[in-house]
């Protein structure tokens, strides 16, 4: 055989969705990996019904269910991760009979009361009306534990399934919220969207509509009935109903100073929440969502947009202030190819940022070539972040490039990526082996999934896997350093 050689046979044990050989990970490690990065919306190489269709099999074929309740619980409360923990307690409310512990799933994996409507509306939509008693009980707990504001922000009057519906469909422990609820007589909640509606609705005139925005905006704020998340969302509105003069040119100049006094104060109020640490914890949003903030606010020409960015710098800042330092050297490698663009990147940068600016780190950035990237640590994170992700390739994924162009010997390697490598087809295992070898090194490495494909380019027992996109990443990247299942370790050890 001179000529005719045999195929190498690959050594990978499966195909990842772009194509590529890749290793399989654990059932467990896939569920956690899909629930908590997988919003149930379409990414780029998979849509959101397929998604969705992935988890229901993975639930269905995991014989420890207590575990997928685990999972679920640590996705909502600890990542803030929503409609797949929807999906998870309608098909553990399908397929687990008679278990003591899932009524009190149901009850603790509810954070808001519109996590009732969406778990009934799941299992309504998918396995019919007939609602398992276990179910109805969890869920009639979690429901006697809001009061009236939280009832009626979340009522809902319009959905297939409202919250007077959930009430009558569960039977939940009466209390006098509920009372007032079913009966038609709890007051409305004064939330951003309503204080806006009645803004809009009673103005009239332009200029009348504007100060009653100002007012609805000025009351929220300083009463701090708008939540965290929604302040974020509103900023740019925000800034630019405080931004204009809403007085006619008729009136006298003191009164413009006033209201730019008035204005000021309001702004203050608005980035002393932005700071509040403890607000930022309680909301559980999701670090790339202050990137989006950002963008918006740099888009537009408004006054104080330079003291809201460096507030939502701080912000990010302490929203990633448990970012784990690791003794030697540390290789960071981010994915910045074509799929990844969007938040799977803007995720990956601000944690390649945050690394960076707290470790003896080293960066590459690869897609279908790899480059070491230098950046400056006293810059904020926001700023190292918004670079990295403005330096993309965005073509295709060569995970062999990073070994070819890692120079050194380091003592740990994080990888941030979507894990869909496929330029050259193999999987770059013995392309690392090589660079071990050459540099004289075993470093540990760490598969960081952004996007729950359910693929690794290294074999698990060989890496360290973790998924994710809240602060409580860090902690388990912390722990990862010296447990490589510390993830689905924390995971098992919910008491449930």
């Amino acid at each position: 055989m001179k000529f005719n050689f045999l195929k190498k046979r690959p050594r990978g044990d499966t195909v990842n969705l772009a194509g590529g050989e890749a290793f399989l990970e654990t059932p467990k490690m896939e569920l956690a990996s899909l629930m908590l990065t997988s919003m149930l919306e379409d990414q780029f190489y998979r849509r959101a019904d397929a998604t969705a269709r992935r988890l229901r099999q993975l639930i269905a074929q995991q014989p420890d269910k207590r575990f997928v309740a685990k999972t679920a619980l640590f996705a909502r409360k600890e990542a803030g991760m929503r409609s797949v923990t929807h999906l998870a307690a309608a098909e553990l409310a399908n397929s687990v009979k008679s278990e003591s512990w899932t009524a009190r799933f149901y009850d603790r994996v509810v954070h808001r009361p519109d996590d009732v409507m969406e778990i009934l509306a799941c299992y309504h939509g998918t396995h019919g009306k007939i609602i398992p008693n276990s179910l109805k009980k969890g869920l009639g707990r979690a429901l006697a534990r809001f009061d009236e504001y939280q009832l009626a922000k979340y009522r809902k009057k319009t959905a297939d399934i409202s919250l007077v519906d959930a009430v009558n469909l569960v039977h939940p422990p009466a209390t006098e919220a509920l009372g007032k609820l079913v009966k038609g007589t709890l007051a409305s909640a004064e939330t951003w969207e309503t204080k806006l509606t009645q803004a809009g609705s009673t103005a009239a005139s332009e200029i009348e509509l504007s100060a009653l925005k100002r007012e609805a905006w000025s009351d929220l704020i300083r009463t701090r009935k708008i939540g965290y998340f929604a302040l974020l969302r509103n900023l740019r509105n925000i800034l630019q109903a405080f931004s204009a003069p809403v007085c006619s040119p008729f009136d006298v100049l003191d009164k413009l100073e006033v209201q730019a006094a008035e204005s000021d104060d309001v702004i203050d109020a608005a980035l002393a929440m932005l700071r509040d640490e403890k607000l930022i914890r309680k909301s559980l949003v999701m670090p790339f969502r202050f990137q989006t903030t950002v963008e918006a606010i740099k888009s537009a020409d408004l006054a104080r947009a330079a003291d809201v960015l460096a507030a939502l710098s701080d912000a990010v800042d302490m929203s990633l202030a448990n970012v784990p330092t690791f003794p030697g050297r540390t290789l960071i490698a981010l994915d910045d190819s074509g799929s990844m663009i969007g938040r799977p990147l803007k995720t990956g940068s601000l944690f390649a940022a945050a690394l960076v600016k707290a470790n003896d780190a080293d960066l590459i950035t690869f897609s279908e070539s790899a480059r070491y990237v230098t950046l400056n640590k006293r810059d904020s994170t926001l700023t190292l972040a918004s670079t990295l992700e403005g330096m993309a390739q965005a073509r295709g994924t060569d995970f062999h490039c990073i070994f070819r162009t890692a120079n050194r010997a380091y003592d740990r390697i994080i990888i941030l990526s979507d894990m869909q490598g496929w330029i050259g087809h193999m999987a770059p295992t013995d392309t690392f082996n090589q660079w071990k070898s050459l540099y004289r090194s075993n470093p540990k490495v760490f598969s960081f999934d952004l996007q729950g494909y359910g693929t690794l380019q290294l074999p698990e027992r060989n890496v360290f896997c973790l998924a994710g996109f809240s602060d409580k990443t860090m902690d388990t990247l912390a722990h990862l350093d010296h447990d490589p299942a510390a993830l689905i370790r924390q995971i098992e050890e919910i008491d449930l």
